[in-house]
């Protein structure tokens, strides 16, 4: 029997807003769908709102398709309109929203000592979920604090002498602080919304929970993560800035065990440690390594960025309502033929600017980056295939070496003091050099050079074909308005940490847990996020009841 006075909650799909319409519509969309009097809806949360651009009989009908879930008084949906919802798939029970709370921990439990390597997302959530079960958790960034970044950036950007330490890839927030802070994912997970909700208490908007292209932008993450930092102090969290992981402190001859890690502040004891040291901490690999930390070759993403005038997208994208709509994004695949291997954009940068993403001295590797009002009037993103071990060797750090080798070259080619080698997409695929490098946002200038033949053949022939299948959905998308400028090779990393599927484990170790894109296991902010989060939870389950952990 039917408690007619209890809540259920359902996903109803796709509903559909027009541009400028208010979101407050939908409660009546809804409503009216489903055959409901007002006050049998009780609430209702937009799930995922998507902006549909396809072209309908030659035109574009632009309008935005929503996922809502809906809160319904018990035996609400008896009507023939929500029996017709339901029958057609179109109405669903709402997935399980997760929870970062674990039962059955004791004061024991609570209290071992963990320590989080890395305080990019995946390090930043796994001692969230951590700490919220009352675990105390040392937090070590090689880098400095937010408010302390951009100084050794606003002095690369003088003296064009980087920092190993500080730089736009090492510090508070990891890679993901200057990016365009992108948290959209295509993993589905229960933490999801619970992850965004606390993005959402530190002050980012409250639409990231629900935007299929949901961002924040890196000024707005300089203000998130220090309130993030608060938050998680008042936890119990302990943050080492500027300290670097050296060694771990081993113990057991078969399947070992940290009891501590050596630090550049000392030693610092832990009966856990939690690796989430990102995708270029290439020395810190090597000392794990060194140690009998196990490493594998992966596949990663490499190829160039490319940038162009943001109205010839929203061109493309929007016709007259860009002004409703605001700056234009893309997401494009080229999938593999006989001439080519599959090529697509990535970290799509709407209004933003692309910069030096490097952490050595003598190597070049490019990013894009966007404020949360899209305001550059430049469109950039990266173009890129897929190398694999079939390519660079089977050796577990061969593909650092194959990445080191090309962004040497690409410096090289720009002249050795991180000015980068650019060309038109026009030349490109002409295969000539630009007679002059037109305007780019990359803040230490370009200069013209044939990006066509520094790259692999294999990268060159996939962006070449993807030039020109691009180019018929964005008009100009090939043409001399599309500069490449190179080299971009670190969208993700080229090694994996081998873990236990059940316990999350590093291979031969108990209580080792490597997290995020530099253990293979993400490929951005929201995806390393989850990944950290879950293996938090896995641990926190382990201790709760140690008997069903193996």
């Amino acid at each position: 029997m039917t408690d007619d006075h209890a809540l259920e909650i359902y996903r109803l799909f796709d509903l559909s807003l027009a541009v400028g319409e208010p979101e407050a519509r939908l409660a009546e969309k809804a409503r009216v769908r489903l055959g409901l009097a007002p006050e049998e809806l009780a609430g209702l949360r937009i799930a995922r709102k998507a902006l549909d651009a396809r072209w309908r009989n030659g035109a574009r009908r632009l309008e935005f398709v929503c996922h809502v879930d809906v809160s319904v008084r018990g035996g609400a949906l008896r009507g023939v309109a929500a029996k017709r919802e339901l029958a057609s798939g179109k109405l669903k029970p709402a997935p399980e929203v997760g929870t970062v709370r674990v039962d059955g921990l004791d004061d024991a439990a609570r209290a071992k000592r963990a320590l989080v390597v890395g305080s990019g997302p995946a390090g930043i959530f796994a001692a969230w979920v951590l700490a919220k079960n009352g675990v105390a958790v040392t937090l070590l960034e090689r880098g400095p604090a937010l408010e302390e970044r951009s100084r050794p950036l606003v002095q690369f950007h003088r003296s064009r002498v980087v920092d190993p330490e500080a730089n736009l890839l090492f510090g508070e927030g990891g890679a993901g602080t200057y990016s365009d802070g992108k948290i959209y994912t295509r993993v589905d997970d229960p933490l999801e919304v619970v992850l965004l909700e606390e993005l959402v208490a530190c002050g980012a908007p409250p639409s990231i929970a629900y935007d299929s292209l949901a961002h924040i932008g890196t000024d707005k993450l300089h203000r998130i993560l220090p309130e993030l930092r608060r938050r998680l102090i008042e936890l119990g969290v302990r943050f080492l800035f500027r300290t670097r992981l050296e060694r771990l402190v081993l113990r057991g001859d078969g399947e070992r065990s940290i009891v501590a890690a050596e630090t550049t502040a000392g030693i610092v004891e832990c009966d856990a440690c939690f690796l989430a040291t990102g995708h270029s901490a290439r020395d810190t690999w090597r000392a794990l390594h060194a140690q009998g930390v196990p490493f594998e070759a992966k596949p990663f993403q490499l190829g160039l960025r490319i940038e162009h005038p943001q109205e010839l997208v929203d061109r493309a994208r929007y016709g007259p309502a860009t002004a409703q709509l605001g700056a234009a994004s893309y997401n494009l695949i080229s999938k593999a033929d006989e001439r080519a291997a599959a090529a697509y954009s990535f970290c799509m940068c709407p209004g933003g600017r692309i910069v030096a993403s490097v952490s050595e001295p003598g190597l070049l590797c490019t990013n894009g980056m966007s404020n949360s009002r899209h305001s550059s009037g430049w469109a950039t993103s990266a173009i890129v295939t897929t190398f694999g071990p079939a390519e660079f060797g089977a050796g577990a750090f061969d593909g650092v070496a194959f990445q080191r080798e090309l962004e040497r070259r690409f410096f090289v080619a720009g002249g050795g003091d991180y000015t980068a080698p650019a060309q038109t997409a026009a030349d490109f695929l002409s295969g000539r050099a630009s007679r002059a490098a037109r305007h780019s946002t990359y803040p230490f200038g370009t200069t013209s050079a044939r990006l066509d033949e520094l790259l692999p053949p294999s990268a060159r022939d996939a962006l070449a074909r993807s030039l020109e299948r691009f180019d018929r959905q964005i008009p100009g998308f090939a043409s001399a308005d599309g500069l490449f400028v190179g080299l971009e090779s670190r969208s993700s990393g080229p090694v994996r940490i081998p873990r236990d599927r059940a316990t999350r484990s590093a291979v031969g170790f108990t209580n080792l847990y490597p997290l995020g894109e530099g253990a293979g296991y993400a490929g951005g902010i929201m995806s390393a996020a989850l990944d950290g989060a879950n293996a938090a939870l896995v641990h926190l389950r382990a201790l709760a009841c140690p008997s069903a952990t193996r």
